[in-house]
């Protein structure tokens, strides 16, 4: 017994026969990585943050020497010079010493505080503080978000703005991402004609190619329309024969049965193996997969809004896969 769905049982079926990061690699700087999915994990090279930095505006103590403070105990330091975002060292701080430091500013390395600027009673170079501060206050130590060595992105992961602006900061230039899939799309049917052309009694206006082709893109795949076949057996097997050798997957949308044929499901059986021959739910026929030269075949309802239902339950996954995503497979509306 199972509790799936047809429509979950048929997406499992399909998605084991894709192969997981089939398209192959490239580098890319991140400049022009937006929308790319890595093909490899990511290692930090540095510690972020690089050093230890003050994260508020005030003084730099040594930690010890305010031990015992209290309002009738105060201890005194005399401000003996400052650090500021940008400068590469802090100074030493002397016995009795502070340092004025920004937020940002590098400090130096121990068991130091910054004593906020409201909790400093500061008379000219002088200041006192009437409590105790703990080691490292304010203060962000080298290497507390992320170690060098660390894995920051995984493999699959996809690099949009947040990504790309983690790997900015840690310095690095160019990654290794999945090439993007090149998608073939077909719309098929004697009736289709193409959507600049003139409407005539009978005819139906082709929109699934516009319409898919963006969902390809949105999904990650390059799309590319190879045109509108006719409801001709051979020369649309000889078309996707072509179509396979320039192509990671082929999309068509339409054409499931033509005069009493199961017209794409034979198709599917000539170039390679069908794998889903319909789906028992709503338009469900029409959803028709299969695989030729490891390559993934997605047959969708002509009708635009099953089409697209159809991609973006078996297509967007098919190239999720293809592009090494780990990501769920896709719910119904």
């Amino acid at each position: 017994m199972t509790d799936k769905s047809p429509l979950r049982e048929a997406q499992e079926k399909f998605i084991v026969h894709v192969p997981l990061r089939a398209t192959g690699q490239e580098r890319r700087r991140l400049s022009e990585a937006s929308g790319c999915t890595l093909f490899t994990d990511v290692v930090a090279p540095c510690d972020m943050p690089p050093y230890p930095r003050a994260i508020v505006e005030g003084f730099l103590v040594n930690a010890a020497e305010t031990q015992g403070a209290s309002e009738q105990s105060p201890k005194s330091f005399t401000i003996a010079g400052e650090v500021m975002p940008g400068d590469e060292t802090s100074p030493a701080i002397n016995v009795g010493e502070a340092i004025r430091v920004a937020t940002g500013s590098i400090v130096a390395q121990g068991a130091v505080a910054v004593v906020r600027m409201w909790e400093a009673q500061q008379t000219g170079d002088t200041f006192t503080v009437t409590r105790p501060f703990p080691p490292n206050f304010f203060i962000e130590e080298q290497g507390v978000d992320i170690k060098q060595g660390a894995v920051v992105l995984s493999e699959g992961s996809d690099l949009g703005a947040a990504e790309l602006g983690l790997l900015a900061g840690l310095g690095i230039n160019e990654v290794v991402v999945a090439r993007a899939p090149r998608i073939t799309l077909f719309s098929s049917g004697d009736e289709v004609i193409p959507h600049s052309e003139s409407m005539r009694p009978g005819a139906i206006r082709d929109g699934n190619s516009i319409m898919l082709s963006a969902a390809v893109a949105n999904a990650g795949g390059l799309p590319h329309f190879a045109g509108i076949m006719k409801d001709n057996f051979d020369e649309f097997v000889r078309a996707l024969k072509q179509a396979l050798t320039d192509s990671d997957m082929v999309v068509i949308s339409g054409g499931t049965a033509v005069g009493g044929r199961d017209f794409i499901s034979d198709l599917l059986r000539e170039v390679g193996e069908l794998i889903i021959d319909g789906v028992p739910m709503r338009s469900g026929r029409p959803l028709i997969m299969g695989m030729a030269e490891n390559k993934p075949l997605v047959c969708v309802a002509g009708h635009p809004p099953e089409a697209l239902r159809g991609f973006n339950l078996f297509g967007a996954a098919a190239i999720n896969r293809l592009l090494g995503r780990t990501l769920p497979l896709p719910e119904d509306e």
